[in-house]
């Protein structure tokens, strides 16, 4: 099934909605989420370019329904954050892929290539990783997304490279940090994966995998029996399943750096993560960006907002549904 562009779009773009500090500008973001109140906003930023190795800002901020920052942390902890996820204790996740600027190159300082786990004043928890990464079972290697399931388990999403023998696993810890299992190898078969690149899970517990170097989302069992194989909501950078089960998949690079599906659209695709019937699409606003744009995550509010985190653009979108 192709991806799905004719479909309407409710919502209007709301930018420049969340406010930073007098002289700090966004820089590239694809990591947002929604607090347990279900209205602030979290976002992991880089620090005003595209990574934060040589910068003493913190990155990881949090916003309320006014776009007014309430609270920052992680100063000088993470080069790259990539994706972050606040569990059921308000707990925030966040992954730092040290995948930006040379192609992945080792990380400066043996940084990178981990996990935090952060309570909501900013206290590190947990770590999941070692620092500087490595490409055997006790270290991440561009980790790209992580999420927790209602039993406390921590599903991880690594491999941000889609060479020939990159790491491309989804990886299952216990909630104190031990590893149970790890599945999936680099390729385009099922059972594979090419840059695993987000991760959610709907209310019957399946686990959807964002697998974008292979334009498709993977639906899998606690077992990683593969129920479905969905390519409508065409290749996803980002995932959000809401309580409803509605999902919002986020397309960043469909037509710039992914070129051979040009009949692919940049965009949010919102539909039910149940059937898999797309029933609306936000487009890119921009017509033809030299690389990556429009939303790389995504995440949306109780009262249904939706919010865009942009690499690209270096910018945090928020659609609200036309009036």
């Amino acid at each position: 099934m192709p991806a799905v562009n004719d479909r309407p779009n409710p919502f209007q773009t709301v930018e420049g909605w969340a406010k930073l500090p007098s002289g700090r500008t966004w820089g590239s973001t694809s990591a947002v989420a929604i607090d347990k109140d279900g209205k602030s906003i979290w976002v992991a930023e880089r620090c005003g370019v595209n990574s934060c190795a040589n910068s003493t800002l913190p990155s990881v901020l949090k916003f309320d329904e006014r776009g007014t920052l309430v609270t920052s942390f992680g100063a000088g902890m993470i080069l790259s954050p990539h994706g972050i996820h606040v569990d059921r204790d308000g707990n925030i996740w966040v992954v730092d892929c040290a995948c930006t600027g040379g192609g992945g190159a080792p990380a400066p300082q043996g940084k990178g290539h981990q996990i935090y786990k952060f309570s909501p004043k900013g206290d590190l928890l947990m770590t999941l990783g070692a620092p500087g990464g490595g490409r055997d079972s006790a270290f991440f290697w561009q980790p790209n997304a992580v999420i927790t399931a209602r039993n406390g388990d921590i599903y991880v999403a690594e491999g941000h490279s889609s060479r020939a023998g990159a790491n491309a696993r989804v990886l299952v810890f216990d909630k104190q940090g031990k590893l149970k299992r790890t599945w999936g190898t680099f390729g385009k078969g099922e059972g594979q994966l090419d840059q695993p690149h987000a991760l959610a899970i709907d209310s019957r517990g399946r686990l959807f995998i964002g697998d974008r170097g292979n334009d498709r989302i993977l639906i899998v069992d606690e077992q990683f029996k593969v129920l479905d194989t969905w390519y409508q909501f065409s290749r996803p950078s980002g995932i959000w399943i809401d309580a409803r089960d509605s999902i919002y998949v986020a397309d960043s690079e469909s037509g710039s750096v992914n070129p051979p599906h040009a009949a692919w659209v940049r965009g949010i695709r919102i539909g039910s993560a149940r059937t898999g019937v797309v029933t609306a699409f936000i487009p890119d606003p921009e017509a033809k960006p030299p690389s990556t744009s429009s939303a790389e995550g995504v995440a949306v509010d109780a009262a249904g907002n939706i919010y865009g985190a942009e690499v690209g653009q270096k910018a945090l979108k928020r659609y609200e549904r036309k009036k």
